[in-house]
């Protein structure tokens, strides 16, 4: 498992190693290790999922890491004695439907040599990980980061809308209520 120190490290030895080949990559990162390095939770994570990778100022789905990145995630693995996949791209199908609206403008870029981490704020943090608690449920890491986040139930209801449109399903909505009622948001169907 990674700890804020371990992922900052890890991360400063994969951009060297990529600066010392001539490469650079930039990516935007969500999830529990870009919570951890924003310092809005203290868990350990296993990685650092990446949604995207950004290319001329847009964001790009990866189907796959880069060969050329993913050689050196590997070696950097290696060396700091962690996973192989502790960068990968599990939450890329996200961008099939959209990220929150604004959420390039809340990134906190954070510089590693040759690679540029655009980490989600904790605004669009809080859409994407009540997104995961529903699927997960009440006894997911997804929705203890919510409790850890203080979400509001503001911020939450405006997630909730944000999640109905990526899955428009009755039982979804159904269990997207219970989530709210959960993290103390009462009679949410009535805003949705």
């Amino acid at each position: 498992m990674l700890n804020e120190s371990l992922l900052e490290e890890s991360l400063a030895v994969l951009g060297e190693s990529l600066a010392d080949r001539g490469m650079a990559f930039e990516i935007a990162a969500v999830g529990g290790g870009s919570l951890l390095l924003l310092g809005l939770i203290s868990r350990p994570t296993a990685d650092l999922d990446i949604v995207a990778f950004l290319e001329a100022g847009h964001y790009v789905k990866p189907a796959v890491l880069p060969a050329e990145l993913a050689d050196a995630v590997q070696a950097t693995a290696r060396v700091m004695g962690i996973r192989e996949d502790w960068i990968n791209v599990g939450p890329a199908a996200l961008l099939d439907f959209g990220l929150p609206d604004g959420f390039a403008k809340r990134t906190v870029e954070r510089r590693y040599g040759g690679l540029v981490v655009q980490l989600a704020g904790r605004r669009d943090q809080v859409f994407l990980k009540l997104f995961a608690a529903v699927d997960h449920g009440p006894s997911s890491k997804h929705f203890q980061d919510l409790v850890e986040l203080s979400a509001t139930s503001d911020e939450l209801l405006d997630a909730a809308r944000w999640t109905m449109t990526h899955d428009t399903s009755p039982g979804f909505r159904s269990e997207l209520i219970n989530a709210l009622a959960g993290l103390g948001v009462e009679d949410a169907d009535r805003y949705l």
